[in-house]
């Protein structure tokens, strides 16, 4: 009886076979559908992920799985991504109290009064770079900061596409390094590594890749021509601002004191909760907030009545409600990464490529291609950081190489060199929210283009990729729980 059973498991883990053919069935339906979505309904990626979900279910079902077996794949890969849902629960209260503390207006304040033509793209990459890791959102970001910039620039005669790249490569840094951000929650989930040593190892391309990015907007807006500048619109936007709340540079400290915890080797969720609750109470006894009205702000988000259109679009943000959308994409895309790797589609479709890596190098290399391919199939962030996570963690295990390197090659080409991808969800709602098309700022994304490129580099060189033994580790594990 115990034998039969032992069997019964084995065969269960080790899968059905599955041919090339009927793989790419899923995979093509989902990107036909997410391109049909995003560049004739505008429906975004709702609809073309529960298709991929219908698509991978028949190919299940042809492959002879049965239906609780299917459910059970939608389950595990939903389960998996828990963890980061109840952060993004609290981040969409930390952006509502934050806004309501007057630590973001204070941020967004002092970034715009001390911008100058001569240094003005390489300070749009960076003001929009700092408050999009305070937001945690690159699409906040743009849809925010990211539209007074595009005002203000070309007031100032810069190029459309070329404030747009500066806009998005600062958005996509703060998407990419905060510890509020959704995609940088998702990756060291699926790559079974914990947040803050993923944000600590994305800073070894990260930090290089955006000051190259600077220096490049620095040249590139020094040869710019520039027409007399018009102040007025700053003006108007710090004016609406200081009429709303009460700007100090001590509210700054809150910022700094996420970042100190940040480095500790705290759990992530108790630090998020620590910093959205002193929001509250900073609203509370700084701005003057009721407490009726900070509980409103976390659950609801900050309404902001000043009068000036382009600081109530900026600052009526946040709140718990606001993130719903998000985790209801992310319940989704999770959902068919999970049938994706039960049913062993796509890795039907790299293992011939997976066999052959027997270094570093050739890992690093070609989890980034991998990556690549699902964003420019798919269009979508989180599938694109989810697939090739959950198909590689156990070959960087295998190698001994700490997951946390595959969770920055996934997040390198998943969360930032999707942007890349013209029909991808990322570059179509910049190009929607901002005015300008994808093939005026692509060529100036100089922060996309070198994130995944550090990272090669890193991977034919050995330098900072990180080495572990992932069976020694369980080894202890059992002798410690032995031991008690």
């Amino acid at each position: 009886m115990l034998s039969k059973q032992l069997v019964k498991e084995v065969k269960s883990k080790m899968g059905k076979n599955i041919s090339i053919g009927l793989a790419l069935l899923p995979i093509v339906t989902l990107m036909t559908a997410g391109a049909a979505s995003i560049l004739i309904w505008k429906a975004g990626m709702f609809i073309p992920l529960i298709i991929g979900i219908i698509a991978t279910i028949l190919v299940g079902v042809i492959s002879g799985y049965k239906w609780d077996e299917l459910e059970q794949m939608m389950v595990n890969g939903v389960s998996k991504a828990l963890p980061a849902m109840f952060i993004l629960l609290v981040i969409g209260l930390i952006v509502g109290t934050w806004i309501a503390s007057g630590v973001i207006p204070s941020m967004i304040y002092y970034g715009l009064s001390f911008i100058h033509p001569s240094f003005f793209i390489p300070a749009v990459a960076l003001v929009t770079g700092i408050v999009s890791v305070t937001l945690g959102s690159s699409f906040t970001s743009i849809a925010t900061i990211g539209l007074a910039f595009m005002v203000i620039g070309e007031g100032m005669g810069f190029p459309p596409g070329l404030i747009a790249g500066a806009v998005i490569s600062g958005a996509f840094f703060g998407d990419k390094l905060s510890p509020l951000s959704d995609t940088t929650n998702i990756a060291p989930a699926m790559a079974e590594t914990d947040l803050f040593s993923h944000v600590r190892h994305m800073l070894w391309d990260t930090i290089p890749a955006f000051i190259i990015t600077l220096v490049l907007y620095g040249i590139i807006s020094n040869g710019s021509q520039q027409n007399v500048v018009d102040t007025g619109k700053i003006d108007m936007i710090l004016a609406g601002i200081e009429k709303t709340f009460f700007i100090h540079p001590l509210l700054l400290l809150l910022p700094v004191l996420t970042i100190l915890l940040m480095m500790k080797r705290l759990p992530a969720l108790p630090i998020l909760m620590t910093v959205g609750l002193l929001g509250g109470l900073v609203a509370f006894i700084i701005q003057g907030q009721s407490i009726t009205s900070v509980v409103n702000t976390m659950t609801y988000g900050f309404t902001a009545k000043s009068g000036v259109k382009e600081v109530d679009s900026l600052l009526n943000n946040g709140g718990i409600v606001s993130m719903l959308n998000t985790i209801g994409l992310l319940t989704i895309a999770t959902a068919l990464g999970g049938l994706l790797e039960g049913t062993r589609v796509f890795q039907t479709l790299i293992r011939p490529i997976i066999n052959k890596i027997k270094t570093t190098r050739s890992l690093i290399a070609t989890t980034i291609v991998s990556t690549f391919i699902v964003a420019f199939a798919s269009g979508a962030q989180f599938l694109a950081i989810i697939l090739p996570a959950r198909t590689f963690v156990q070959t960087y295990k295998d190698l001994k190489i700490d997951t946390k390197n595959l969770s920055r090659c996934v997040e390198a080409a998943g969360t930032v060199g999707i942007t890349l991808v013209p029909w991808g969800v990322p570059a179509v709602f910049a190009a929607n929210m901002l005015g300008v098309g994808v093939e005026q700022f692509i060529p100036y994304l100089f922060f996309a283009f070198l994130v995944p490129l550090i990272n090669i580099i890193y991977g034919f060189t050995g330098w900072t990729i990180t080495k572990k033994d992932y069976l020694e580790e369980q080894v202890q594990e059992r002798e410690s729980l032995g031991g008690n």
